[in-house]
């Protein structure tokens, strides 16, 4: 099975106070925790990847401690949620959609009953290269007030035969939302998605 040493590991983390308008009560927290791996498949084609998500599957983990503790370790607080990977130029974006199953589960895991998808983008991009990461609210994908991003990077990676991999959490709605649809207080979380 290939192996995915770990380069290096960042965690990012931001205080949203206004967007313009008024403070809100309480700052909107997200956060970031990215690894770069070295890409076992790199420069060449693999037809069977599933067998790479079970090796992520400690990754996972370790980024979602990680983010749980830079966002204060209230586990309750988190709802919010998303992931991505950049592979570097000598793979496939077929590279990182390993991190479907490895990142995804691991937040669900450590967070206890999440109920939606967790969303996802990926791409290839060379060094330097950064993400929007969307994110979500964990138990209901049609909460609007969560709909976000949060751009991220590494300036030394992802090296051609490297694969940046991010999990994102946040606390809270956006700063100001104020767009309507499916309020947190109404969620049934029965389905994941209302």
């Amino acid at each position: 099975m290939p192996e995915f040493p770990i380069r290096k590991i960042a965690v990012v983390t931001e205080e949203i106070l206004h967007e313009g308008g008024p403070a809100p009560a309480a700052p909107r927290r997200r956060a970031a925790a990215l690894a770069l791996v070295k890409n076992p498949y790199a420069g060449r084609y693999v037809a069977e990847l599933q067998p790479g998500m079970e090796d992520l599957k400690p990754l996972g983990l370790i980024l979602t401690d990680r983010l749980i503790a830079a966002l204060g370790g209230d586990i309750a607080a988190i709802d919010g949620y998303g992931k991505g990977a950049i592979v570097g130029t000598a793979g496939e974006i077929e590279h990182g959609a390993l991190w479907h199953v490895p990142g995804g589960y691991a937040m669900r895991a450590r967070l206890g009953d999440a109920k939606a998808i967790v969303p996802s983008a990926m791409k290839v991009g060379a060094f330097g290269a950064s993400l929007d990461v969307p994110l979500g609210h964990t138990n209901a994908a049609y909460v609007r007030s969560h709909f976000d991003a949060m751009t991220v990077s590494i300036p030394d990676g992802p090296r051609a035969d490297e694969i940046l991999f991010c999990l994102a959490m946040a606390c809270g709605p956006r700063v100001h939302n104020r767009m309507g649809g499916l309020a947190v207080e109404d969620i049934k979380a029965g389905d994941g998605l209302r």
